[in-house]
């Protein structure tokens, strides 16, 4: 049965009564050794005498797996009234630290260190709490009060949704470390204000040499920031059109979900080639990594702000009651991602059209990429989509080799068709009068706005609230396109929008500066060959090399010749391999009954192989149905009034 918002809330501000009577935990994590890979925490944890069991987190939320990164958590040393007090793992849950509190002591200090091994560099840094937290393991974060702070480097900024409560200090060394260990000279530390464990493992910080906060949207009276950090100077300092575009997606989301759940709002962008890619979801904030250049042009195509910040009311708020657990040491239940990450993936993309990050094309191009994708994945035969959303755990990471036998996360791309069917649905069962904006004005909005909170949900209300937009079997439309085996894509939202997809004899258009099309960074033969190029390991061992297959279709022609994955192709009818020559041969083919001759080698040996296929090139786009209603020329359109870059 659903929680009611009302009734959580008071749950809520019971815990946080319950938490403001009681002593907080304090934390300081040092960044001040962040371009040395390091990062320290000193701890002071109130307590009582007697056994002790601390933890740090496991299931970190956004990531839908068990990723605390307890494995890089090194240095520890607890103390009590300047004595060291002896610990031991606990045997099954490696998570947790066993300690007894001599009689008299009321606070147990806590040293840790951490060996940082992505999302910093020498001008700048990325703190997750998970990296850092130590807190007692018997209460739900909720219940335990904490208050953070934070030293830099001199001279650097920080990004975070935390609230300061001064002005920053010289660092001072405050804990006894395993070798006595102080701040760098110069450091400073911000202090915050106290809030749950809860809520801090879901506030992250960014911190850099080259450091800048621009407010966004002012008139919609919640204060709005894009708070970056880059390793050149120039790149932080963002082109006036994309902080046009970041403030009109502030008021896109607020058009179209009719409330919000935060307090503040920041978008933390780091702008790193070193420091890796990143997007993870918070209440109040989204973590967004993307490489030094990658919002230096106009019209990018990307998503990835609108995606993230689509989840402060669509997975963060509104969050599967399974998924969300108490503790952070308890497994997640997924089988409702196809709603948490299927329905943010569809109006990310939405989002970002209707604030300037995409031209409408890209959006086109994004759909039908879609659904070529997954009408292609030829593990849809055995695997439904809930099975993909309830093992997300196992199916994160791992090698593109025979992937689309296998599916991925595919809760993402399937949740984006199936929204865009309800979307659709909506539009034509109301005669154009109502779409997915007022079921997302009821379900997301429920309780009105609010701080940062969660008010869980299961199916059931689902149904009940797009019952309320528009009467129809909605339980058998998810049951089919959610529980069944479909072995074809779901385009019927596409079709209602006054589309089709069909594949192209050519690319299509790309806007000046655009990405890659998707298909490993390779030549894009997927949809005639079936076979991807690149995007996997060192060259004859998995994928990565020039020519070498990192996935092949399931049932398509390069399976039917035999070919696999980690093979590198040579040279093709008889010319050393190149992304033209592959292209040509595929041209060459089109219309006779010659194969295309491949010379392959893998761990050492060479072979040839005789690939049958005579279609010619083949590009998924959409094309427009004429005499039906153009749907989603509809969704493109913005809801608000979009305000250009100040000359």
């Amino acid at each position: 049965m659903p929680i009611r918002p009302s009734l959580f809330l008071s749950a809520v501000l019971c815990s946080a009564a319950a938490f403001a009577q009681s002593a907080p935990i304090k934390i300081v994590a040092d960044l001040s050794e962040a371009p040395r890979r390091l990062y320290h925490a000193e701890i002071d944890i109130p307590v009582k005498s007697g056994p002790l069991t601390l933890t740090t987190p496991k299931w970190i939320p956004g990531n839908h797996r068990p990723t605390g990164p307890v494995d890089d958590i090194t240095g520890v040393v607890f103390t009590a009234n300047g004595e060291t007090l002896k610990w031991r793992r606990d045997d099954v849950d490696l998570y947790e630290f066993h300690l007894t509190v001599p009689k008299g002591v009321t606070n147990v200090h806590a040293h840790l260190d951490f060996i940082v091994e992505g999302r910093v560099t020498d001008h700048m840094a990325v703190l997750e709490w998970e990296k850092l937290l130590l807190y007692p393991a018997d209460k739900p974060g909720r219940e335990i009060a904490i208050q953070p702070s934070i030293t830099v480097p001199a001279g650097w900024g920080i990004g975070t949704a935390l609230q300061p409560t001064g002005a920053g200090t010289n660092a001072v060394n405050t804990g006894i470390g395993a070798k006595d260990h102080g701040p760098t000279a110069g450091a400073t530390t911000t202090n915050y204000a106290a809030t749950t464990v809860e809520q801090l493992e879901d506030s992250p910080a960014i911190a850099g040499q080259y450091f800048h906060e621009f407010p966004l949207a002012p008139e919609m009276g919640v204060k709005h920031y894009i708070d970056v950090v880059s390793d050149l100077p120039e790149d932080s300092n963002l082109r006036p059109d994309l902080l046009a575009e970041t403030a009109n997606l502030v008021r896109e989301a607020n058009a179209a979900y009719g409330s919000h759940h935060y307090n503040t709002y920041h978008f933390l962008l780091t702008l790193s080639d070193v420091a890796g890619g990143e997007g993870l979801e918070h209440g109040q904030s989204s973590d967004n990594g993307v490489g030094e250049k990658a919002f230096s042009t106009a019209h990018p195509g990307s998503d990835l702000l609108a995606h993230e910040y689509t989840h402060s009311w669509n997975g963060k708020y509104r969050r599967p009651a399974r998924l969300y657990q108490e503790k952070f040491s308890t497994a997640e239940q997924g089988d409702l991602l196809w709603v948490y990450e299927g329905m943010t993936q569809y109006m990310g993309n939405v989002l970002a059209v209707r604030s300037g990050l995409k031209t409408k094309q890209q959006y086109l191009d994004t759909i039908a990429t879609t659904a070529a994708g997954l009408d292609t994945k030829a593990g849809r035969q055995w695997r439904s989509t809930e099975d993909t959303a309830i093992a997300a755990s196992i199916l994160r990471g791992g090698s593109p080799a025979w992937s689309n036998w296998k599916r991925g996360q595919d809760y993402y791309q399937e949740g984006a068709l199936l929204w865009l069917d309800a979307d659709t649905k909506i539009r034509q069962l109301t005669q154009g009068k109502k779409s997915l904006t007022d079921f997302q004005q009821i379900f997301l909005a429920k309780g009105g706005s609010t701080g940062p909170m969660i008010a869980p949900y299961e199916r059931p209300e689902l149904i009940a609230d797009l019952n309320t937009i528009a009467p129809y079997d909605w339980a058998t439309f998810l049951r089919d396109r959610v529980d069944a085996i479909t072995p074809r894509a779901d385009v019927a939202g596409i079709e209602q929008g006054g589309y089709k997809l069909v594949y192209l004899d050519h690319p299509p258009k790309r806007e000046a500066g655009e990405g890659p099309q998707r298909g490993g960074g390779g030549p894009d033969v997927w949809y005639s060959l079936g076979i991807r190029i690149g995007g996997g390991g060192p060259a004859g061992r998995g994928g990565g090399g020039e020519g070498t297959i990192s996935d092949v279709r399931w049932g398509g022609p390069g399976d039917d010749a035999g070919l696999y994955p980690g093979q590198k192709i040579v040279a093709v009818n008889g010319t050393a391999f190149s992304a033209e020559a592959l292209i040509a041969a595929v041209k060459g083919a089109k219309g006779t009954s010659e194969p295309i001759h491949f010379l392959v080698e893998h761990e050492g040996a060479v072979k040839t192989v005789d690939l049958s296929y005579h279609d010619g090139e083949r590009y998924p786009s959409l094309e427009r149905v004429d005499g039906t209603p153009d749907f989603l020329g509809d969704i493109a359109k913005p809801l608000a009034a979009p305000v250009t870059a100040a000359k």
